[in-house]
């Protein structure tokens, strides 16, 4: 066995590993910065987030307040690096086909029962179950866990799953080909473990605050949807002694620019920048204003089920849509914060992705115009036969500004006839994820630092392939990238069929364009996943 280890916590978590004599003594003990006495961090976040169930959470900001409330195998540390959550370390065999975690001891749920190796068999079993209907039930199939595609499809049942305690603090896992990033997806919430009996007594009321059970650094205890959820420190964390803030506050404001409002007043510690404003900001408050890279895209995408509009199963229309995009304007007009224009689906801030040459990132705005005014033609729309669609987003003044510019770039340029509408955050998903729509507002951060993170989302049986787009090559290609040296070549080619097909509509990367208090210690700027744990942070004395 090749024995790839992961302890040295000291090193890789200096800046936030603590002690006792420190914090008494009010001063970061790495640092030497003066602590505040009141350790609560505040955030903004635009919609109330989908679940804090691990295994049934699907957004952004419900995956951060499950990373606080549950710790899986493995975490990140403030570069994005693997480093110890309950697992220890890990060994592989030498065809990185099966994985062996060894979990701590003394690792415990906030009730004090201990974690063990049982708990991650449950939690896995129970994301792939098809009775729970886990909307990331495909990413458990994604990790090539051995009878994971079998049992989700319904053909095996659920105990047939290459998972298996050998004892409380040893987790096997089987898997059906070799996928040397795999111990890298178990920083993934789905992949976190769940308290059986505390769900098995309370059926779905299981996450609430009094009724919920977790194992991370801080438990629930409080929720008003739509409006807060207070998380505060779990005595019986493992790592408790070493961590600082003791509250976290995550606030639902749909409107950017009231929490810019309140964050200006002192009422939150971290919000958004609202698009356009980033420039002035930073001259205002240029220890405040941040902007960096980050792991996700911002695209819309086709509907091209059997249900979607005819105009768009002609790959000339959705080219030229694609084409006409002046992306320059959203990035540095409308937004203005840093992002950088999208030329494919992949961001290039992933590790070990070069991004091909696109033919319409060489041309300029005027060939791009140009060339969509021809294609549409071939098409058969023109003044005498305008194309026409719908185009729906979720609620946010940055998601209408970007898409009321693309609907006039649409008009102006093609004669285009588009109408637009905006959708509350869960209904929205429920809409795209049927295919009730004709083009929607898409993006996605990645699950994990690697090109197959982006690339699945358009394998034809891709649980988030809300668009339905179907290539056989494509599905051939990302199948072959799992199991190849040099998957880099693969991913090059599955972008250039996706620029040619044009099954979505990339419009720009993220970049994470934040106010924050100058008196939050350690924020990883560095981890383009962005996969923060409060745990991590640190409030300085002003």
């Amino acid at each position: 066995m090749n024995t790839i280890l992961r302890n040295s916590v000291a090193g890789l978590l200096c800046s936030t590993f603590i002690t006792g004599a420190a914090l008494a003594a009010g001063t970061h003990p790495v640092t030497g910065e003066p602590l505040a006495d009141d350790q609560t961090f505040v955030y903004r976040v635009l919609d109330e987030h989908s679940s804090v169930d691990p295994q049934v959470v699907e957004d952004v900001s419900g995956a951060e307040i499950v990373r606080d409330l549950f710790e899986g195998l493995m975490n990140q540390d403030e570069d994005g690096n693997l480093v110890p959550g309950v697992a220890t370390g890990y060994t592989t065999n030498e065809t990185k086909d099966v994985y062996t975690f060894t979990l701590r001891d003394n690792a415990k749920w906030s009730n004090g029962d201990p974690v063990t190796a049982h708990d991650f068999v449950f939690a896995w079993k129970r994301a792939v179950d098809p009775a729970l209907s886990s909307p990331y039930a495909w990413f458990m199939e994604l990790m090539s866990i051995e009878n994971a595609a079998e049992i989700i499809a319904g053909d095996k049942p659920v105990d047939d799953l290459g998972v298996k305690a050998i004892d409380d603090h040893t987790l096997e896992v089987k898997l059906s080909a070799p996928l040397p990033y795999f111990p890298q997806m178990t920083t993934h919430s789905t992949t976190f473990p769940a308290p059986q009996k505390v769900i098995e007594q309370f059926g779905d009321e299981w996450t609430k605050p009094g009724n919920i059970v977790s194992n991370g650094a801080y438990v629930l205890t409080e929720h008003l949807p739509n409006e807060r959820s207070v998380r505060e420190r779990n005595p019986m964390y493992w790592d408790n002694d070493n961590t600082i803030i003791d509250k976290v506050v995550a606030l639902v404001i749909n409107d950017e620019n009231v929490a810019l409002t309140r964050y200006l007043a002192g009422e939150l510690d971290r919000t958004e920048v609202p698009a356009g404003q980033f420039p002035r900001l930073k001259k205002e408050y240029p220890n405040e204003a941040i902007s960096f890279p980050r792991l996700c895209n911002y695209y819309y995408t086709f509907n091209l089920s059997d249900g979607g509009p005819e105009a768009f199963k002609d790959p000339n229309v959705r080219q030229a849509l694609s084409l006409a995009v002046d992306r320059k304007i959203i990035t540095e007009n409308i937004l203005a914060g840093g992002q950088p224009e999208a030329y494919t689906f992949v961001p290039e801030a992933t590790a070990g992705f070069t991004p091909p040459v696109v033919e319409m990132a060489s041309m300029t705005q005027a060939e791009r115009d140009e060339l969509a005014k021809e294609l549409l033609a071939e098409a058969g729309y023109g003044p005498d036969n305008p194309l026409s669609f719908a185009m729906v987003y979720n609620t946010s003044e940055a998601h209408k500004k970007v898409a009321v510019a693309l609907s006039q770039m649409w008009k102006q340029k093609l004669g285009a006839q588009v109408e637009l509408a905006n959708m509350e955050w869960k209904i929205f998903l429920e809409e795209r994820g049927n295919q009730n729509f004709e083009l929607a507002r898409g993006a996605w951060c990645g699950d994990y630092n690697e090109a197959s993170t982006f690339l699945d989302l358009l394998q034809s049986d891709s649980g988030y392939n809300d668009g339905k787009y179907n290539n056989a090559k494509v599905d051939e290609l990302l199948a072959q990238a799992k199991t190849s040296d040099d998957p880099a070549p693969l991913y090059t080619e599955v972008e250039r069929i996706i620029a040619q097909e044009t099954p979505v509509i990339p419009i720009y990367h993220y970049a994470g364009v934040y106010m924050m208090d100058s008196d939050v210690g350690n924020w990883p700027v560095n981890n383009v996943e962005q996969n923060w744990y409060s745990k991590n942070l640190y409030k300085i004395a002003e």
